[in-house]
């Protein structure tokens, strides 16, 4: 089973969650950690999201920020199999990563990544003939 384990400072990885429940409905294999909210302990959250990961289970965790102290935490655990991290999210890549069925290879992992990079776009106002073809 593909376990995805999405970590923010703040709440994005909740409201990244709140918007992958809107467009697919349940997505009961995302687990999230809205990081330094509380007094709750960070690391230790992680600690339990992997208890209940079994050893069989792909890992892909999501970090915020590449570097950031929550990236940092979770680079401890790619010492475990089929464990991978992505430093930088939007919610195409979730939602890319949440549809894929089967094994997510290296060069799928980049292939989801480069195209989640490309939905980031400067959007301009279109004259009405070229509207047609926009979306």
């Amino acid at each position: 089973m593909r376990r995805i384990l999405i970590a923010s400072h703040g709440s994005l990885a909740s409201g990244i969650l709140s918007s992958l429940e809107v467009l697919l409905g349940n997505a009961g294999n995302v687990t999230t950690i809205d990081a330094y909210l509380d007094s709750k302990d960070f690391k230790q959250q992680v600690e339990e999201f992997f208890l209940a990961v079994q050893p069989a289970d792909e890992v892909l965790m999501l970090s915020d920020l590449y570097g950031g102290s929550v990236n940092q935490i979770l680079y401890l655990y790619l010492e475990r199999k089929n464990t991978r991290l992505i430093a930088g999210y939007n919610l195409a890549l979730v939602l890319e990563l949440a549809l894929i069925e089967g094994d997510i290879s290296d060069d799928d992992l980049i292939r989801i990544v480069t195209s989640s990079k490309e939905a980031i776009q400067i959007v301009s106002y279109q004259q009405k003939q070229q509207e047609e073809d926009f979306f």
